[in-house]
């Protein structure tokens, strides 16, 4: 899944013509633009520690589908972990973080909103600068993000 087909799919829903969007609509744009980091970080580890020309392999989806929404947040909340990071690492965290929380209360907050359209647009432009961060940061950075957000860490 590419995480520009989610975006696309994020502002689809925000920006339904010249009618207001609904407010499932919002929170499903939220929600998805989230899942388009959550994919870019699942796809970029898989690259990472299995091989992009290996993405019909075995392997290559266990890692894929390895990352844990959980495990990611914790891993992104951690300054221990976080501090050796360049900048669009610990920027793409943060954001990572931020989303998830809005997703959570998008999916199942009932009682959160009324969603503006303005702050769902402003949200998928975050999620949209955050993955390009990821993606131009350095491969020994991505990669020590990516083991990071896939494995438990233990103290030593």
């Amino acid at each position: 899944m590419k995480s520009t087909d989610l975006l696309n799919t994020a502002r689809d829903l925000a920006k339904t013509g010249t009618r207001r969007p609904t407010q499932a609509n919002l929170r499903r744009a939220t929600s998805t633009a989230y899942y388009a980091m959550f994919h870019c970080l699942a796809s970029s580890s898989a690259d990472l520690l299995v091989g992009k020309t290996r993405r019909r392999s075995p392997a290559w989806h266990q890692v894929y589908r390895g990352l844990d929404h959980g495990t990611a947040r914790r891993a992104c909340q951690r300054p221990k972990t976080l501090e050796s990071f360049p900048p669009g690492i610990l920027d793409f965290a943060e954001k990572f973080v931020d989303l998830q929380q809005k997703r959570h209360r998008a999916d199942y907050a009932m009682d959160s909103g009324p969603y503006k359209k303005s702050d769902v647009l402003a949200d998928i432009a975050i999620a949209e600068s955050a993955i390009r961060q990821l993606e131009q940061a350095d491969v020994e950075a991505r990669r020590g993000l990516a083991t990071n957000v896939l494995f438990r860490q233990r103290s030593s």
